[in-house]
């Protein structure tokens, strides 16, 4: 996944044990089988990947995980990615496609004469 990819959320779920610490961190959080699209990946420091979307923009905080501020990420695992052509793929694949011509149907040759 990268940046500007349409995902759609296949995991919304809140372990009960974090339901805390979630409700602390995040002010807006995902919806299950909703799509989204990706903002920005962040690394964290090699720790877990996290997933920044247009759709939901969430106040940064101080994570002592990583030691810096930034704004709540969610996990990858959270979504798929969704297979959309986007405009300029569609317009490859319509340039691909070429008319043909059908075969011109001749009438068989009939000679007035023999009438």
């Amino acid at each position: 996944m990268k940046p500007g990819d349409k995902v759609i959320c296949i995991d919304a779920s809140i372990d009960p044990e974090k339901a805390e610490e979630v409700k602390r961190d995040f002010e807006i959080w995902i919806t299950k089988d909703k799509e989204y699209t990706i903002r920005e990946i962040l690394e964290n420091n090699g720790i877990v990947p996290g997933v920044l979307l247009d759709e939901v923009h969430n106040f940064p905080k101080y994570f002592k995980l990583i030691d810096r501020f930034q704004e709540p990420a969610f996990a990858l695992w959270r979504f798929r990615k969704l297979n959309y052509a986007t405009a300029s793929e569609a317009e490859e694949h319509e340039a691909e496609l070429v008319e043909v011509e059908k075969p011109k149907k001749t009438l068989p040759n009939r000679n007035p004469e023999k009438f």
